[in-house]
């Protein structure tokens, strides 16, 4: 809390932390861990010196000293942010073998970088074991980057889609605690931001399957104690050259590295046929992952000898050579890998091929089962023992992934194969689209007719007819379901954004914009513009929710637009409520109201009571802010009853949390705890991480309300971790305040300044008008409870302007506050 103060007066100063340290005498470490929160309790001397430097007087320099003597205990910076350190280093290669020169090589490059930023690029060509090194390495100097380890797949050779700079950086943003709602649009201040966060932070970044130093760029940290461990096919001399990276090119594995990765791999058998052994090697063109394969063929074939099998491979390579004349290593890697396959049954491998059509990251055996048109079972089978042959690893329970060196050579396969590619990529994006439509039917019923008609799956597909079992399918397959938008055209992505409209609302916001981005794009390119108009509105209510009412706003007009030529009554109205949704939360309440007014009339003429529920609902939002309490809980009740009778879950919920914060207004806190508790298991059961937050926050402002402000904490924290990770700051601050409440109650009004001030931060960042009201109310509060009238007034004073800006009740509060300290 404190260290987020200092940074903010520094940056108002324009200076830089070296700059504030010669003007201070406060040293430049000092100044560092003082903005990573990562001293319990800074020095008063520099505390006062660093008051002086931003010139603070009054009621900013008490705010100032007490946050400083409030401070938290020492952790890293994620943890500071409330979030864990990121470890995300995949699983360390197990049997890794040699690469001593290489391993001390990057021991080298860390120990001589400095404290500047050290670039490293790992350059060789496919299957050289460049992953297997950097995660090696990474896993061996991990206690050296206390702040964590992250890591990116940027799948630059992918016969697909490569990640692009800015999805990479959004990954990497959100898991440096950046929430999805602050997180730019453009790359350049993506870029900027990245840096702005990893520039005090001591981590090491892996960079893996870069295609060219063009993606990579953006993604490097500026100066800092950061290590970025670049891996890709390409030499990568731009990033040398303009960014003075250390080059490191791996070769294939010497001899006796390789005779030992094969002794560790087959045991005995190496010693036993020493030439056969050297032969095999020489096939395998000394390249780890065809050893890997080769060797599990030999384990599982004991009874042949190693002769044996070289001599098959040498046929086989043979006959691959006439194929293609160029001569290269992968030539005899694709040799060891059709070799591989030929040991298998011609459906397993058939499987393999036609999974080079996959656009995921990963896949189950009903997505492999799909393009194969095969039933689950089998195609179960045949991933097993593709992954006993190493063509494709586990990745979690009942998933697999494939190397993009295997990918690329599944594709090159199913070219020359006789299968027909369009009918295997038809059943398989099928399968993805029709289970999507499928599992939305069994969480929002309700919705039923607003989802696409599409045909059953030809396919097998899981048995979705339970609500967790829809919630996590939808969960399990996000990924892919994104893949599937980008790769498919028109007639998947917009399909799959009406079918994961809903669910993508409960704050899957980034993948949310990524779907209906994909299907806007597509809709206009095929000129439909009912697709196109539901994309928009998709993206616009996303928009909305975290903030962005700029944006949500061009996007909800364009949507409307659409609707009122097409003449489609319920996506005005859909449109409409969202409008007055963007309205309300930049506290517009008569054009809110206005808003909500015409969609319920618009719902109405088209009979759609799950809509007009909901735009009731609104409507008692808005009574609610304007502090008509008791019409905004008779616009709840009815809302309630119309849910009921449409069996709508999500509406219900949301309709008991409003009717939960209107009792709590009228001081009835047992009852808003019921209707708060309800919502939070309705929510729960449908994965809305939003709703859930909101309902926790709820649930906490009851809690401190029924006189029990020690057990508050627990909800306001839940809630706050969860409003971070999805992006929606309004939610954020309105937990940092409820926190700054509950600790004003359980009599520490010191901690309740830290929270309100942290929440004055994040209201002021986003926009937040009731929310920042509501800040400088419980730090007036708490700074009367701490006997310091003159910061109590200066609080109050801008609470009660601020709420009566707002038209809200609450300024009477603060204006009696106001009274009392007279």
């Amino acid at each position: 809390m404190f260290g987020q103060l200092v940074a903010e007066h520094r940056r108002r100063l324009g200076l830089t932390q070296e700059e504030l340290a010669a003007r201070t005498g406060v040293s430049v470490r000092t100044i560092r861990e003082m903005e990573a929160d990562r001293r319990r309790a800074p020095r008063a001397a520099s505390v006062r010196l660093l008051a002086d430097a931003f010139a603070l007087r009054g009621a900013q320099r008490e705010t100032f000293l007490l946050t400083a003597s409030a401070t938290s205990a020492p952790a890293p910076a994620p943890a500071a942010e409330g979030r864990p350190v990121p470890a995300q280093l995949p699983a360390d290669v197990t049997g890794f073998t040699g690469r001593a020169d290489e391993l001390a090589h990057l021991d080298d490059v860390l120990e001589n970088g400095g404290v500047t930023a050290v670039i490293c690029a790992v350059a060789g060509t496919a299957g050289v074991g460049k992953t297997a090194l950097a995660v090696r390495w990474g896993h061996r100097a991990r206690e050296r980057f206390p702040d964590g380890q992250l890591y990116v797949d940027l799948r630059g050779y992918d016969p697909g889609r490569p990640v692009e700079s800015g999805d990479a950086l959004a990954r990497m943003l959100t898991a440096l605690g950046v929430p999805p709602a602050e997180i730019p649009f453009e790359l350049d201040e993506q870029a900027a931001r990245y840096r702005t966060h990893l520039a005090r932070r001591r981590m090491l970044v892996v960079l893996d399957n870069a295609g060219s130093a063009d993606q990579v760029r953006p993604l490097l940290p500026g100066a800092g104690d950061c290590v970025t461990l670049v891996t890709s096919r390409d030499s990568l001399a731009g990033l040398v050259a303009r960014d003075g990276a250390h080059r490191l090119d791996l070769d294939l594995l010497p001899v006796a590295d390789a005779t030992a990765l094969l002794r560790h791999l087959i045991g005995p058998r190496v010693g036993e046929e020493p030439e056969a052994a050297a032969t095999l090697i020489d096939q395998c063109a000394r390249l780890p992952l065809a050893l890997r394969v080769a060797a599990e063929l030999a384990a599982a074939r004991p009874g042949s000898t190693l002769a044996e099998l070289v001599a098959e491979l040498a046929d086989q390579q043979q006959r691959l050579g006439l194929l293609d004349p160029g001569g290269d290593q992968r030539s005899a890697v694709a040799a060891v890998f059709s070799w591989s396959l030929r040991s298998l049954p011609p459906a397993t491998a058939r499987v393999f091929r036609l999974l080079g059509l996959h656009p995921g990251p990963d896949f189950d055996a009903y997505a492999a089962a799909a393009p194969a048109d095969l039933d689950v079972a089998a195609a179960r089978r045949a991933l097993l023992e593709l992954a006993r042959a190493h063509l494709v690893v586990p990745a979690g329970e009942g998933r697999f992934a494939m190397h993009d060196l295997l990918r690329a050579y599944a594709a090159r396969l199913l070219a020359e194969s006789g299968d027909d590619q369009d009918a295997a990529q038809t059943r398989l994006l099928d399968y993805y689209v029709a289970s999507a439509v499928s599992a939305a039917n069994v969480l929002y019923p309700e919705e039923a007719a607003r989802l696409p008609r599409v045909e059953p799956p030809s396919t097998p597909a899981p048995e979705l007819t339970g609500r967790d079992a829809a919630r996590d399918w939808l969960d399990g397959e996000l990924a892919c379901l994104v893949a599937v938008a980008a790769r498919g055209g028109p007639r998947y992505s917009v399909p799959l954004a009406a079918a994961l409209f809903r669910f993508l609302l409960g704050g899957h916001y980034q993948e949310a914009l990524a779907v209906h981005g994909h299907a806007r794009t597509d809709a206009r390119a095929a000129g439909d513009q009912a697709g196109e108009a539901l994309a928009l509105l998709g993206s616009g209510t996303v928009h909305s929710r975290m903030s962005r009412h700029r944006e949500a706003t061009a996007d909800l007009t364009a949507a409307l637009e659409l609707y009122d030529r097409l003449g489609d009554t319920v996506g005005q109205a859909r449109t409409l409520g969202n409008l007055g949704a963007v309205e309300q939360r930049s506290n517009r309440y008569a054009e809110a109201l206005a808003y909500h007014e015409r969609a319920r009339a618009a719902f109405r003429r088209a009979g759609e009571m799950v809509g007009e529920a909901r735009a009731v609902n609104n409507l008692g939002e808005i009574e609610s802010r304007l502090g008509h309490y008791p019409a905004a809980a008779r616009w709840h009740r009815e809302a309630l009853a119309l849910h009921e009778r449409t069996g709508d879950r999500t509406g219900l919920a949301a309709a008991l949390t409003n009717l939960g914060e209107i009792e709590e207004k009228l001081g009835n806190f047992a009852a808003a705890a019921e209707h708060q508790q309800r919502a939070l298991e309705l929510f729960r059961e449908l994965g809305h991480r939003s709703g859930e937050a909101w309902t926790k926050d709820g649930l906490g402002v009851a809690y401190t309300g029924l006189g029990r402000p020690h057990d508050a904490p627990a909800y306001h924290e839940s809630a706050l971790d969860l409003f971070r990770q999805i992006g929606e700051p309004d939610g954020e601050a309105s937990a940092l305040n409820g926190l700054g409440e509950a600790a004003r109650a359980a009599g520490r009004p010191a901690e309740a300044v830290a929270q309100h001030n942290a929440a004055l931060a994040v209201a002021t960042e986003a926009d937040v008008s009731d929310q920042l009201a509501r800040a400088h109310l419980g730090l007036g509060r708490a700074w009367r409870d701490l006997g310091r009238p003159e910061p109590a007034r200066s609080h109050l004073r801008q609470a009660q302007d601020g709420y009566a800006a707002l038209g809200r009740p609450e300024a009477g509060d603060a204006r009696a506050a106001l009274t009392a300290l007279r």
